[in-house]
């Protein structure tokens, strides 16, 4: 059972790491990118567009705590 929790524990810190909004906001982008996609409409924009509005949100908010 502690091989199972860590092994959990591990992918937890790996996917969510520090920033749980921005794993959050990843999930939300593939999955509206593969709404599209099934819609028959070029998806590819949508995760370059998800990067650049969470990545300098991510780190403005970083930057106010300190």
């Amino acid at each position: 059972m502690a091989r199972l929790r860590r092994f959990l524990a591990f992918w937890y810190d790996f996917v969510v790491g520090d920033d749980w909004r921005v794993a959050v906001a990843v999930v939300v982008a593939l999955a509206v990118t593969f709404g599209v996609s099934q819609a028959g409409v070029a998806s590819w924009w949508i995760l370059p567009v998800a990067v650049v509005l969470v990545l300098p949100l991510s780190v403005w908010r970083v930057a106010r705590k300190r």
